[in-house]
Parts: structure tokens; sequence; C-alpha cells
């Protein structure tokens, strides 16, 4: 596994001196003095951390095989990778605690299996996010709050080497001609990378972490996203097929209650998802997913939403779920609902019912064609039925706020009708907003199609709950 290796380790000593004139033109200049910046005891021990162990990586880089490193046993690796870190602390005179050296040895492992400094968080079940700012902060998101972790990468080169690490994995890239890369990680964990010269003070990564256990329905009527008569109302148009169209703004949990609703459908249904980077957890088992693709280096051999839709019409699909309509993809999304492909669903970014619409349709029109606003707002009338809208509160949680049914037109307007709403009462002291989520008292004029569809729907299902 490892390769021969001779010479006694890495020397860090230098000979060079330190000299405090340069000569310019002859004549000696001081050179000018940098005022010394203040180190803290704790950065100063985590500096000195990252430099024993970049100095390890580099060392075990040297010796080993990576040729057969998927060939490797694990614990065989790991008691190499001891023995070389044990040699190496005893050439440098540097004691560790047995704390000490199994965390050195699991971060060791981490860089050349894994991603570096950011697999203890990965693998942390807390986490929902992680965002690295340049590469000394690093922030999580848990429950809704953000905070900085005492996590960071030894230097910038560090950084973009892990990054390339992710992106490459799938096939994509990274570099200053294409700064930017949407990309998923092996367990389905949504990738956002950007680098110089458009991330000005260093590479960023944005990682929306997949959930290995993905929420139930059940478990966010449990959890306070939405209650019981609206989740059940949600089952009921997902098993009488109608359109949904889930609204929100960025982590409000579009995909969570994408995945969570999915559940309801039939699973006879052939289904087929369109996604930028493929994170749906979709439980049933005639599952057709398609990923787009960038382009080449030569700029050539991308491939966009809008083309998968096309294709996916030619697969003989029951229902198409687009992960997030983005572009002019959403005329073609409409096109299918509007022509037998019921069920369908998908996601957009707006911050209200209304907005959402009003995104769908400036989508549509980002297609190119002269179509007429009153012909779009037709399709949207036509095709869509429901529109979910999802916020993320000031305290952090993630919330249904409205259940909204299109009813159809009047003259050029949309019409629409909440079904569902959740209604503010204020803020306790701890910052957790009040509020309850609650029917408006409409009944839908989709209950028919229900009905019709074999599924019992009471009035008071819609019913205003007394005070």
């Amino acid at each position: 596994m490892f390769k021969n290796f001779t010479g006694g380790g890495r020397k860090a000593a230098t000979n060079e001196k330190v000299v405090p004139f340069a000569k310019a033109d002859g004549a000696a200049q001081p050179v000018q003095q940098v005022p010394p910046q203040v180190v803290t005891p704790e950065d100063a021990e985590l500096i000195k951390s990252l430099e024993l162990k970049s100095r390890l990586h580099d060392a075990l880089l040297d010796r080993l095989n990576l040729a057969v490193l998927d060939k490797v046993v694990p614990e065989e690796l790991r008691r190499e990778v001891a023995a070389l870190v044990t040699e190496e602390l005893r050439e440098s005179n540097t004691p560790l605690r047995q704390d000490q050296f199994k965390r050195l040895v699991d971060e060791l492992l981490d860089e050349v299996l894994g991603l570096g400094p950011l697999e203890p968080l990965i693998a942390d079940p807390t986490i929902n996010d992680i965002l690295v700012n340049g590469h000394k902060n690093v922030y999580v998101e848990r429950h809704g709050i953000l905070e900085r972790v005492q996590v960071r990468f030894r230097d910038e080169r560090h950084l973009l080497r892990i990054i390339d690490k992710i992106v490459s994995r799938i096939g994509r890239r990274v570099d200053e001609s294409n700064p930017w890369v949407d990309a998923r990680l092996e367990d389905g964990s949504r990738v956002n990378a950007i680098i110089r010269p458009c991330a000005i003070d260093g590479p960023s990564i944005s990682i929306r972490k997949f959930s290995r256990n993905p929420l139930t329905l059940d478990r966010l009527v449990q959890t306070g996203a939405l209650n019981e008569q609206a989740a059940n109302f949600l089952k009921a148009l997902v098993e009488a097929r109608m359109n949904i169209l889930i609204s929100g703004g960025t982590g409000s949990g579009k995909t969570t209650l994408l995945n969570a609703i999915s559940a309801f459908i039939d699973h006879r249904s052939r289904v087929v998802t369109i996604e930028d980077a493929a994170e749906l957890q979709l439980q049933q088992e005639h599952v057709v997913r398609l990923e787009t693709r960038p382009p080449n280096p030569n700029g050539q051999g991308a491939v966009h939403q809008r083309d998968l839709v096309r294709n996916a019409l030619r697969m003989r699909p029951d229902r198409i779920i687009v992960g997030e309509v983005r572009g002019a993809e959403a005329f073609d999304m409409l096109q299918a609902m509007n022509t037998g492909h019921d069920g369908s669903m998908t996601t957009v970014h707006a911050n209200s019912a209304r907005d959402a619409i009003s995104r769908v349709e400036q989508m549509v029109s980002m297609m190119g064609m002269e179509m007429p606003l009153s012909a779009i707002r037709a399709q949207i009338a036509s095709g869509l039925h429901i529109i979910v809208q999802l916020t993320r509160l000031s305290d952090g949680r993630r919330r249904v706020v409205s259940i909204s049914e299109i009813t159809g037109q009047e003259g050029d307007i949309i019409t629409m009708q909440d079904i569902f709403v959740f209604r503010r009462k204020g803020k306790a002291e701890d910052g957790t907003i009040i509020g309850e989520f609650i029917p408006t008292g409409i009944r839908p004029r989709c209950a028919d199609a229900l009905i019709a569809a074999g599924i019992p729907v009471q009035p008071s299902d819609f019913m205003v709950p007394r005070s």
C-alpha cells in the first residue's frame, strides 16, 4: 500500500536569514515595518495543529499508493496511518495526548479519503447547512440558527483542493473561466462553490445537507410546520393528481416538503424527476432521475432543464417532478400539466403565492416567443391547481404559511383563494414566533375532484376553529 520511502521525514528547518535592509539603487533602504498581528492563544494552538497536520499529510501522500487506496481495508489503512504519525511525531519530538493522537489520525484519514475539515460537520446530524467563507471562517446552521465553528482550512490552496475533490467526482470543474459550480456529494447533499475572481475574499462553499432520514408529512405536523388538517388535504391533493407548485425563499424547506408529499404518489406510477443537482428522495420504485449537465471546457455539451423536460415528455411519464423551475423550462412544465400529466409538482423561489405566479409568468416570457401575457396566464390558470407557500421565520423555524387554490381567471387576472393560512399572534420572550395554522372556512373548488377520486372530504375539514 505504501511506496518505498527514504530520507527520514521532512525537515522544516531552513538556512534563510532575515535581512532587515534591502538595497535599492545602490543605497541601503529600511524595509517598511509591519505592525505585529495579535494572535490569541487559541489561534496559535490551531495554527500549530494545522501546520503539524499539513506536514503529516504531505508525508502520507509521499508514502501512499493512491492507485490501490480503494482496495485497502479501512482498519489496515488506519494502522498504517497511525504508524506513520507515530514515526513522524517521534522524529520531530512532538508529544501528543492519546485523544489528540486519535483525532489527528481521524483528520488525516478525512484528508485522504474524504473532504478534510468538512467531514465531521457532514457527519453531524444536527447540522443542516455548512457555509465556508474563505479558508478561515466556517459557519453551520443548527435548528435554523447560524453559528461559527472552530473549523478552518490550512490555507486557500487547501480549500481549493477540497472544492476540486467535490466537483471532480461528478465530472464538473471550477476555474477562473468557470468560477462557480453546482454539485452534489455522494450522499446527495447539494453543494455550491464559487472561487476568485468572483469570490473577492476567497473561495466559498455552501452545502445543504442531505437528510438520511427524510422528514415525513407526519413529522412535519409534529414539528409544527403545518397542522393535521392541512397535511391530510395535501395528501388528498397528491392522491387526486392535482398539480402543485411549492413556493418559498432560500432554505424555507421547499425540497423537504416536496419529498414528504411525494410519498403519497401511487407506487404504480412512472415518475420522472428533473433537477440541476439530484437531491430528491422519492420512495417509489418506478422513478427515472434526470440531471442537467454543464458545458465542457470548449463550451459545448450543456444539457439544460428545459432539454430534460422536453425529453421527459417522450418517456411515457405519469408524473413529472422538476426540483426547481428557474427559467424557460417553466413553459414546458406548464405544457406538460395541461396535456395529461396530472399530479406533476415543482418548486419556485418566491415570497408569496401571488409572487410565485408572477415568477412563473416571467420565466415563461424568458422562452423568447412572442406570447401575450393573457395566454401565459391562461396556461397557468388551467395547469396549476395549488400553491403551497413556505417561509423561514425569524426564530429559525420553517413553516407552511398558506395553501392557496387557483380558481381561474377574471379578465387578465388569475384568481386565487386561501384554504389554510398561518396566523401570527406574537413573539415569546425567547424569540419564538407564536401563531397557529388554521383553515380559512372556504371550501376548495377542487373538493368535488377529490370526492370523484374516491377521497372523502368533509365540510368540517375546512371550518374555522372556534376561539
